[in-house]
């Protein structure tokens, strides 16, 4: 499916597009934006502007023309693939040419004045666990000697996140409070989390509809993937010791995910399908049910992750963020199809707009780790900051930024935009 849109020479007549390291003319990934004065609007990001889709919906023929009056893109994600292929190939002729410039100039928003909401309506989060070094790297600090558990290898581990607070990039990061226990202690006590962290993840969002009772077959599940994005789901490492044992995480977690607002389309990300890296010698093949041979060829994506931090301390002083971690998202052990086949595998029904977390990405280096537990080993080997701090966890005033791009030889590379957020008390 990779065709003029991907071009690498394509250029757009958008002031600053064809420079810009996110939102050139090959990504025109979709959101939600607030122009001020108005109800919230579906645009498309090209450069540092943000065209209004709905203000130009005359000008996708019927045939082709998903919902763009509505200030959700469940509608459009609820359109067969194909529907959105044209969306884009319509959307790439209007800003590609310039004849088009006086028609569509009225209608771009600078990205700087509007608000960014969230994308989706979201019916359900999940959150899975499939960054194999992270799990490796957390289990060590709990079981050294065999630090993933025997269902690892054989089946997309997950869990159900909550939805309701699913917030887009720039929301405040209020500290969670619940029950802590520490080692030392007799009985729990309720306050603020001490061990607050962030966790460097990729969300998936789903497009179209299984029923319920009808599973996702490996081989159709690509074409579930509407798009990605940047997702942080901050985490209180003090609650979630406490209280994950046996049901999992609860509180620690619930209190706030972060996504960026861009979905980065499947149709955009056509260019940068990889090969899902080879499984170890001696790891099992995965159940029949999650196996599929073009999945392995194309399931992953060359997709560079990496975070920063930049204190309160650091923004007084005038200094730069200083980088955490990088690494590459093909670290996922589990494909985003196999994902979702697992996840539907039992029948549950996947919605559009539904959000699908892959869990920490990380790499086997400090330099690669995608969360401060591992960075830190667990509160253990402090982490030297500019400026003479340190840092085991988050403290208020912190201010944490996702960042990734998806690179490949001969292609323009793209990017997702922003996802952060700022510690408070």
């Amino acid at each position: 499916m990779i065709d003029h849109t991907h071009d690498i020479a394509a250029s757009s007549w958008v002031p600053g597009a064809d420079s810009h390291a996110d939102f050139p003319i090959q990504n025109l990934p979709l959101g939600v934006f607030d122009p001020g004065s108005e109800e919230a609007r579906i645009g498309a990001a090209i450069g540092d502007w943000i065209v209004d889709l709905g203000a130009l919906a005359a000008e996708f023929s019927q045939h082709i023309r998903p919902p763009l009056g509505t200030d959700t893109l469940n509608a459009i994600f609820s359109q067969p693939a194909d529907t959105r292929r044209a969306l884009r190939h319509r959307l790439f002729a209007l800003l590609s040419d310039e004849a088009h410039s006086n028609l569509v100039e009225p209608h771009l928003h600078r990205q700087v004045d509007v608000r960014m909401r969230l994308p989706f309506q979201i019916g359900d989060y999940t959150d899975f666990y499939v960054g194999i070094h992270h799990a490796t790297n957390i289990g060590k600090l709990f079981r050294p000697d065999n630090p993933l558990l025997p269902n690892y290898k054989f089946v997309p581990i997950g869990y159900h996140g909550r939805a309701s607070s699913v917030r887009v990039s720039g929301e405040p990061v209020v500290r969670p409070w619940g029950q802590c226990k520490p080692i030392d202690a007799a009985e729990p006590a309720y306050g603020p989390s001490q061990r607050l962290d962030y966790e460097l993840e990729m969300g998936v969002w789903i497009a179209g509809e299984n029923q319920l009772g009808s599973p996702v077959s490996i081989a159709a599940a690509a074409d579930r993937i509407g798009g990605l994005c940047l997702l942080n789901d901050w985490s209180a490492r003090d609650l979630q010791a406490w209280e994950y044992q046996p049901l999992g995480p609860f509180l620690s977690k619930s209190f706030l995910t972060t996504v960026s607002p861009w979905v980065v389309t499947a149709e955009a990300l056509e260019p940068f399908r990889i090969a899902q890296p080879a499984r170890l010698e001696g790891d099992p093949k995965p159940l029949p049910y999650l196996w599929d041979e073009f999945d392995q060829q194309a399931g992953a994506f060359a997709i560079t992750l990496a975070v920063e931090i930049r204190t309160a301390r650091m923004r007084d002083a005038g200094l730069n963020a200083h980088r955490l971690s990088s690494g590459p998202l093909s670290n996922m052990y589990w494909t985003a199809a196999q994902m979702i086949a697992h996840h539907t595998a039992n029948g549950c029904n996947l919605k559009p707009g539904d959000l699908l977390g892959t869990g920490t990405i990380s790499g086997p280096n400090r330099d690669a780790y995608g969360s401060l537990m591992e960075i830190a080993a667990g509160g253990t080997q402090p982490l030297a900051l500019p400026g003479g701090e340190e840092r085991c966890f988050l403290e208020d005033g912190d201010e944490l930024s996702l960042r990734a791009s998806a690179d490949r030889e001969g292609y323009r590379s793209i990017g997702f935009g922003p996802c952060s957020g700022r510690v408070q008390g």
